[in-house]
């Protein structure tokens, strides 16, 4: 059976992802004031990063339409496996859906279509959707897939972050899961988690960011304590800040038994709300 991935733009890409011949990437809108990009392979992150900071940290998204998720699921394809940014944090989820029904108004074919919602972000869709792929690879069928790839992303995955700044995230209403308490700490370093629901919470935090990212590796060893991490992996991503990425992968070797770490740069979604000097971790197990 012929197969279809789509993602959104909140994944980040591996080289060889970008080399996949059945993958598509739909895009997110970013705005800066009346400067408005697609969040392509035009991106330029030292750039949008720039113009950020010169209107006060500020820029917003705006999700794709369903008629551009559509369009992505059309091809000569058996089965198309959609993979999005939470539902919690975007309406892009809502926006694939929309897509798969104005697709299956239209095409009257036998394709299957299915949605996962990653509960996540950033690197955690990157490794859902190098999953997705080995699995259909391997043969399996499209229902053991949806059944297991649902499964693993609620127990099977982590993700957590550790910002300069949550300026971003605050002004556009993704922190409404974090307690009151939290915004009085701001200038602490923290270190928030996604959780099960694909919601914000926090997970720790220190007056140091080196000290914090060292303890974001710790959080990960707690957590994939007596797993079998054969075959599983880390994304770290980051924002202008190669360094601050290459410390964190460092501090996880050393703390973890991880052994492939991959570093990749942001995409222009995750740039916007991790901001300058962010750094997100994703990992599963």
């Amino acid at each position: 059976m012929s197969y279809k991935i789509v993602v959104d733009s909140c994944c980040d890409l591996t080289d060889d992802m970008k080399r996949w011949d059945n993958f598509e990437v739909v895009p997110l809108t970013l705005e800066i004031n009346d400067y408005r990009i697609l969040d392509d392979e035009g991106f330029d992150q030292d750039d949008f990063i720039s113009r950020m900071k010169a209107n006060d940290g500020m820029a917003k998204s705006a999700c794709p339409s369903p008629e551009a998720w559509k369009k992505a699921y059309e091809g000569d394809y058996d089965e198309v496996y959609v993979l999005t940014i939470t539902d919690k944090l975007s309406g892009t989820y809502n926006s694939a859906l929309q897509g798969k029904m104005l697709y299956e108004d239209e095409h009257k074919d036998d394709k299957k279509i299915y949605v996962f919602n990653s509960l996540a972000t950033s690197g955690l869709e990157t490794i859902i959707a190098l999953l997705i792929k080995r699995l259909a690879d391997e043969g399996k069928t499209f229902d053991d897939i949806v059944r297991y790839v649902d499964d693993y992303i609620v127990n099977h995955t982590g993700l957590l972050f550790c910002l300069e700044s949550f300026d971003a995230l605050k002004k556009n209403g993704r922190l409404f899961a974090l307690a009151a308490s939290v915004f009085e700490k701001i200038r602490v370093k923290l270190i928030c988690k996604r959780t099960t629901e694909g919601n914000i919470a926090l997970a720790g935090q220190d007056l140091n960011a080196n000290r914090a990212l060292t303890k974001l590796a710790g959080f990960i060893n707690e957590t994939v304590a007596d797993c079998n991490l054969d075959g599983k992996m880390v994304v770290i991503t980051y924002v202008c800040c190669k360094e601050k990425a290459e410390f964190t992968a460092e501090k996880i070797r050393l703390k973890t038994p991880y052994t492939d770490i991959r570093i990749i740069k942001a995409s222009g979604l995750n740039s916007l709300y991790a901001s300058d000097g962010g750094i997100i971790v994703s990992f599963d197990y």
